[in-house]
């Protein structure tokens, strides 16, 4: 089983840290500490070693951060984990802000602070947070401290995990389409080319990507942690815990990069004097600033150079990432099944249903892990964007509900992440409609046409138009990137209201997931993965488009499907959808999975 359902933290970890946290801060001379989520990575899921807001305050979520003084504390977390925040905090010792409003920024400027002094770890923190911090604590009267080390790891002590330590193992070639040292010298020359003379890469997918290696020391994502030094040249230091290379990791790397311990780190940074680096102020902390700009070296703020030939896809991998898409479908169209089957009687739990579909995806050939926890929301749950389950929300699969799972697995060869909406019993005519209004906008982005030059921005208003129309909305982004056994949530690209300055380019891949979300009753989202293909001609136009090509094939919920409020052309594409599915899916099932799927693929 790759999921726990038991949530960590809670208010008795507050009550036991606060004090020792206190304590600490005391002795360093600091009257407040910031506390944010994120870890030195960045990383998306954090390694238990790294989880300080929830060995501090007790609250587990994905999402928030903590201002700790000595008098008072409070957590600022977001809409999505107001009622988890509310469980997991002691009252009697925290507060609870929003986020982003607040925020702990726009909190800090109404504070009255002076005289006193606030610390913060420049390892969790970019360069811009740390100018916003230092100005807003400015406002308040505060000071604002650099820590060498960071006081939650001093109070945390011998009771804190080790940091992950998996092994580095390379990728094969056949998986990652182009060998490292190819694409080092591409790397390399756009590098060269923008006037530096190296560039530190410090996000641990972009290192994955780069050296085509993987690891194991984050939940979900196949990523080793570690940090590289890229030079114009194309020669690479490469920074790993010893404990994580093997002499085939050495033989996979070769002569022209160098393998180094991650504690040779801060050396070799400060020997970089004199030339010309480049680093990405959104993903590398102000740490890496700070060293590089204490060692003379010349700072080019630019994005991570890997991130975007990264998130263009070449052959290879997108060919891998359909197979990995089409063994993946079976597994979730074997679910459907039992969904509108076995898990009708009402007898069915969201933490059932979640590792039942594990078992399935277990079956396949290749799974390495699931891409993310499984989001399984069963009526109001499933109202909840982010839901995770637990054993304290697990609720039941009741008659007379909807119910939303988004989930995805890991593959050598691939990514996927897929949601479907279903009903248990029969479909209420609101549920139908709010269905069909979501369909609507997932068939107009999946069948878009438009320039090169244009941004998930400009498409997103395709996906909300018709629950536009009729005086709906949802509160998240329409797609994110989706690597190719990385990250299932994967930059530049994205798909949202707000402004995305990347275009979308051929290879690109991103979901499609609108949604909506009936507070207090049930939530509809259906999302598939597509690429972005390359300019074609259109018949009488006179420039070439790119469009999108789908990589998830899963039947939709024709039970949900209210034909009335679809057009000629939407009603035309949910056959066309199904009926792919049945020649791609269909072949590898057999006996009562294969007379289902005939028949939730049959025309409308």
């Amino acid at each position: 089983m790759r999921q726990s359902f038991d949530v960590q933290g809670g208010p008795s970890d507050g009550r036991a840290h606060l004090p020792r946290l206190r304590e600490t801060l005391k002795s360093a001379g600091l009257d407040g500490f910031y506390v944010p989520h994120e870890d030195e990575y960045q990383n998306e899921y954090l390694p238990d070693a790294n989880e300080r807001l929830g060995w501090a305050t007790g609250f587990t979520g994905s999402a928030g951060c903590a201002l700790i003084f000595a008098d008072r504390a409070v957590v600022f977390v977001d809409g999505r984990y107001t009622l988890q925040a509310a469980d997991q905090l002691a009252p009697e010792l925290f507060d609870t802000e929003g986020l982003p409003d607040p925020g702990p920024f726009g909190w800090l400027t109404k504070q009255s602070l002076k005289g006193q002094t606030i610390g913060y770890d420049p390892k969790l923190m970019s360069p811009n947070d740390v100018t916003a911090l230092s100005r807003v604590a400015e406002k308040a009267g505060a000071e604002l401290r650099a820590v060498e080390e960071n006081p939650i790891d001093l109070a945390w002590g011998s009771d804190r995990p080790d940091q992950p330590c998996a092994p580095a193992v390379s990728h094969a070639l056949k998986h990652a389409g182009l060998s490292s040292s190819d694409k080092r010298a591409d790397i390399a020359a756009d590098i060269a080319e923008d006037g530096a003379d190296a560039a530190v890469i410090t996000a641990p997918a972009s290192i994955a990507w780069l050296f085509n290696i993987r690891g194991g020391d984050v939940s979900h994502s196949p990523l080793p942690l570690g940090r590289a030094i890229l030079r114009a040249d194309g020669k690479a230091d490469l920074f790993l815990d010893e404990a994580k290379a093997s002499p085939d990791l050495l033989d996979h790397l070769g002569n022209d990069v160098s393998l180094r311990p991650l504690t040779e780190l801060e050396t070799a940074l400060g020997a970089l004097s004199g030339q010309t680096i480049s680093l990405d102020p959104d993903v590398a902390s102000a740490w890496f600033f700070d060293q590089v700009k204490q060692a003379g070296a010349t700072i080019l703020r630019q994005r991570d150079p890997v991130a975007l030939a990264k998130a263009c896809k070449n052959a290879a991998e997108i060919d891998g990432t359909r197979r990995a898409h089409e063994r993946d479908g079976v597994a979730v169209t074997r679910f459907l099944r039992w969904l509108d089957t076995e898990a009708q009687s009402g007898e069915v739990s969201e933490i059932d249903a979640a590792l039942k579909l594990e078992a399935f995806r277990d079956e396949l050939d290749g799974l390495k892990d699931l891409s993310f926890q499984t989001i399984s929301g069963a009526g109001p749950n499933g109202a909840l964007p982010h839901y995770r389950v637990s054993t304290a929300s697990n609720r039941k699969l009741e008659k007379g509900t909807l119910y939303l799972v988004d989930s995805g697995g890991q593959y050598l060869d691939g990514t996927t992440d897929v949601t479907r909406t279903v009903p248990i019993g029969a479909p209420s005519a609101d549920m139908r409609r709010h269905y069909t209004l979501v369909l609507k906008g997932h068939i107009a982005l999946a069948t878009a046409r438009f320039p090169e030059g244009t941004t998930g921005t400009h498409l997103d208003t395709l996906a909300r138009d018709a629950l536009w129309r009729a005086g709906l909305d949802f509160d998240h982004g329409t797609g994110h990137g989706v690597g190719v056994y990385l990250g299932v949530h994967e930059g530049p690209q994205r798909i949202a209201k707000g402004w995305n300055a990347t275009p979308l380019m051929p290879g690109m891949i991103v979901s499609n997931e609108p949604g909506f979300y009936k507070d207090g009753a049930y939530g509809i989202r259906i999302e598939n993965l597509q690429y972005v293909t390359g300019p074609a001609p259109i018949a009488g136009g006179d420039r070439d488009m790119l469009g999108f090509e789908c990589l998830t094939f899963a039947p939709l919920s024709r039970d949900l499907i209210d034909t009335a409020l679809l057009s000629p052309d939407e009603h035309a594409w949910v056959d066309a959808y199904h009926q792919r599915v049945q020649e791609i899916i269909g072949p590898d099932l057999e006996g009562e999975d294969a007379a289902w799927l005939a028949q939730a693929c049959a025309p409308l």
